[in-house]
């Protein structure tokens, strides 16, 4: 499953900056509103030093890193749930992602105009959700005048889905996300097949000047506290720094920057790494001498499932999976000295698959 993350942000907060930077790709980056006309995607090669491990010692023809797929979405405005700007462009294309890159511009400078005059982070964060807000609302509202004429013959599971769009409805009207509302167990995949959008996961990324990349600043600090009970994650990126690495042509050369910078990893791993936490996703790995090749899936995937996302066949027909602990691969250094040790497991069905597990898979189809 190829992760699909949405940039978005007002005017000249540094989206597309970052999304340049993130992706190597040639998005227009301009200092006035909708530059950005027209989602651009980008691909993200995921980091893992796993794969490169596993390449190492078993020199296949290729090598297969799995992938994030990066939408910069168009700057948002005050009125887009009412068609403002770009907004009804803007909302149609957030609808499409898996979770929400917030960008919320963090640093000063007063060469670059802020589409409201002044920084304020806080301020940019309630624009963007009063505006994702009314637009969930204004669904919820059609769902709600459905259900009251269907529930009339006093079934039951309409009347649920009634009382449970009212209670969701009030709670957005509050000012909330629908993110933060409280979901029961049964009505789990009701919600999900809402699609609201303030209903997605989100992360805050903090544009910030390169003074603050590691401590943050009062900008920072205030977004956090404006956060704190969303249980959204808040990373700092410097998106001109990001843009300086991507200038840069060599592993050696940007491992070299960041030292200098006094940087442990470049912006790309933190956010795709944050992702990943934000979702529930790990990776596991397929090893041979034709390809090794890492494979995206959700925490709690069973063997049967991860295999599917190979290929349905492979869950269809699935018989085993042969497991081999990443930590046992390297150590022992192939799979067949693995093998002699003991080390693989043959798992069946009910095996939770593990992050970092390197698995081959025996179907009949």
């Amino acid at each position: 499953m190829a992760l699909k993350c949405g940039i978005v942000g007002l005017p000249n907060v540094g989206k597309s900056t970052l999304f340049n930077a993130l992706t190597n790709a040639k998005a227009l980056a301009a200092n006035y509103p909708f530059a950005t006309k027209d989602p651009n995607v980008g691909i993200i090669t995921v980091p893992d030093q796993r794969l490169n491990k596993l390449a190492e010692l078993v020199n296949p023809q290729k090598v297969l890193p799995t992938t994030v797929e990066i939408m910069d979405i168009a700057g948002l405005i005050k009125g887009a749930s009412k068609g403002e700007g770009l907004g009804n462009q803007f909302l149609a294309n957030i609808r499409e992602v898996d979770a929400i890159v917030h960008v919320v511009r963090c640093f000063e400078d007063d060469n670059v105009v802020h589409v409201d005059g002044k920084i304020d982070p806080v301020n940019d964060k309630e624009v963007i959700d009063t505006e994702l807000q009314l637009k969930d609302l204004e669904l919820l509202e059609k769902r709600i005048e459905k259900l009251t004429r269907q529930a009339k013959n006093m079934d039951k599971a309409l009347m649920h889905q009634l009382e449970f769009c009212k209670q969701l409805a009030a709670h957005i009207e509050q000012g909330q996300s629908a993110r933060s509302f409280t979901v029961e167990e049964e009505d789990t995949d009701y919600f999900k097949e809402m699609y609201l959008l303030t209903g997605k996961p989100i992360l805050y990324v903090c544009n910030v000047d390169e003074d603050s990349t590691t401590t943050g600043n009062s900008h920072t600090e205030a977004l956090k506290g404006a956060v704190a009970d969303e249980n959204a994650q808040v990373i700092l990126i410097s998106a001109q720094i990001e843009a300086d690495i991507a200038e840069l042509e060599t592993k050696e050369e940007r491992k070299e920057f960041l030292d200098d910078m006094g940087l442990e990893e470049a912006g790309v791993d933190k956010l795709i790494r944050a992702s990943y936490s934000l979702l529930d996703l790990i990776t596991y790995f397929t090893a041979g001498e034709k390809e090794v090749r890492a494979w995206t899936i959700k925490t709690g995937t069973k063997a049967p499932q991860a295999a599917g996302v190979i290929h349905t066949d492979f869950e269809k027909g699935f018989i085993r999976a042969e497991v081999i602990k990443y930590a046992d691969f390297v150590n022992f250094g192939s799979e067949a000295a693995v093998k002699e040790a003991g080390k693989l497991g043959v798992e069946g069905k009910e095996y939770t698959v593990g992050d970092g597990d390197v698995m081959h898979f025996r179907f009949n189809v």
